[in-house]
């Protein structure tokens, strides 16, 4: 990981698209900063594509496609993506799955609610889990006591023996059912929305992160960014982003968007 100074000016300047996590990488202890909020707003202004990319639930994410300055979000560790058309006023919502296949799984992962919280004391369902769609999430860490790693694989494992997707967030355990995570579903929405091609994409988007379910993306794009929060979760990275900010969480994001504001202004 390459301190983000480094950056080369040119490839600053090629970047279109700001694909970012939010827990952690936008956000600071659990909250958005002004300062935050406004690298977000300052890179839409300027003609970027700013596009969340979370684990955070389908509520959440209606929310922040409406009121955030942003041009799309990726909800749900990939489950879906929402558009909201302001000129029209109209909310356009993609799933990865049908309503049908989205009901039987969520009867799975009740089983896999009841197998976690029996198993794992300390644990507890996540406290935005009723507005969520599509998946699972476990809280080790955001409204309960952090739970050890050793506790955190061992919640991972029981996903896994029940036969679904588990990622590990800053926050968060999430586990789904279905072939697909932050990456397919970023491709999905620039394809489908944006009209660019994979290899577009990775020329033209950078992505940033801060943990564990962000690693799809650090090793798809070329151009990634982690907060340095991320050194927490550095054992457990195969593959790490490219560059990395002096800034932990919000302070992080603010200085990869002063970056590329600078780098477009010059």
């Amino acid at each position: 990981m390459n301190p983000l100074a480094q950056l080369p000016l040119e490839k600053a300047r090629s970047v279109r698209v700001i694909l970012t996590d939010i827990d952690d990488t936008i956000t600071s202890e659990g909250m958005l900063t002004a300062s935050a909020y406004a690298a977000l707003e300052n890179l839409q202004c300027a003609g970027f594509l700013v596009i969340p990319v979370t684990g955070r639930p389908a509520g959440w994410c209606d929310h922040i496609a409406r009121m955030w300055p942003v041009d799309a979000i990726v909800g749900e560790n990939g489950a879906f993506y929402f558009r909201y058309d302001r000129e029209r006023k109209k909310m356009h919502q993609h799933f990865w799955a049908k309503p049908e296949e989205l009901k039987g799984n969520r009867a799975k992962l009740d089983a896999i609610e009841k197998d976690v919280l029996s198993s794992v004391p300390g644990s507890a369902l996540a406290s935005d889990q009723a507005y969520r769609v599509a998946d699972l999430a476990i809280d080790f860490c955001e409204d309960v006591p952090a739970l050890p790693e050793s506790e955190v694989d061992r919640i991972v494992s029981i996903f896994e023996r029940h036969g679904a997707q588990a990622k590990v967030s800053s926050i968060h355990v999430n586990g789904w059912f279905g072939d697909y995570n932050k990456l397919s579903m970023a491709k999905t929405l620039l394809a489908e929305v944006f009209g660019l091609s994979w290899e577009q994409a990775k020329e033209c988007v950078i992505y940033a992160g801060d943990s564990p379910n962000d690693e799809p993306m650090f090793e798809a794009f070329p151009l990634s960014v982690g907060v340095a929060n991320i050194h927490a979760f550095e054992h457990r990275l195969k593959h790490k982003p490219a560059y990395i900010a002096k800034g932990h969480s919000g302070d992080g994001f603010a200085e990869l968007a002063e970056l590329l504001l600078s780098a477009r202004q010059r």
